[in-house]
């Protein structure tokens, strides 16, 4: 697997379904490592990142951002925000686990830093 995080920010989500759509463990690892502090979380298998900010308004100005990418990749993530910080959770349903369209989308919002 020769994708970096470059790479990924250039492609687009398409739509996956099926357990056939969903990565193995050593895509998810390969992939894992472009992306600086996302995580592994084996239980939900999903990936994650808390995002940390001055204040609200940093926050939810990275939480609009955020909707914008979704919006455009048709691939939307759950966020858990509070008044500093904003966790990032991506999984792909359709799937059962993880698809490259979640490693796509990691890789657009860490363009996203408004701080």
């Amino acid at each position: 697997m020769t994708d970096t995080i470059a790479s990924l920010r250039a492609q687009h989500c398409k739509p996956r379904k099926g357990k056939h759509a969903s990565l193995g463990h050593g895509e998810v690892t390969s992939y894992l490592a472009q992306l600086p502090d996302w995580h592994l979380t084996a239980d939900s298998g999903e990936i994650r990142k808390e995002f940390r900010f001055a204040d609200y308004f940093h926050t939810m100005a990275f939480v609009n951002a955020i909707a914008a990418v979704a919006h455009r990749e048709d691939h939307h993530p759950d966020l858990e925000v509070g008044y500093d910080r904003c966790l990032v959770r991506y999984s792909t349903h359709d799937v059962g686990g993880l698809s490259l369209n979640d490693f796509i989308c990691a890789a657009k919002i860490e363009d996203l830093r408004v701080d």
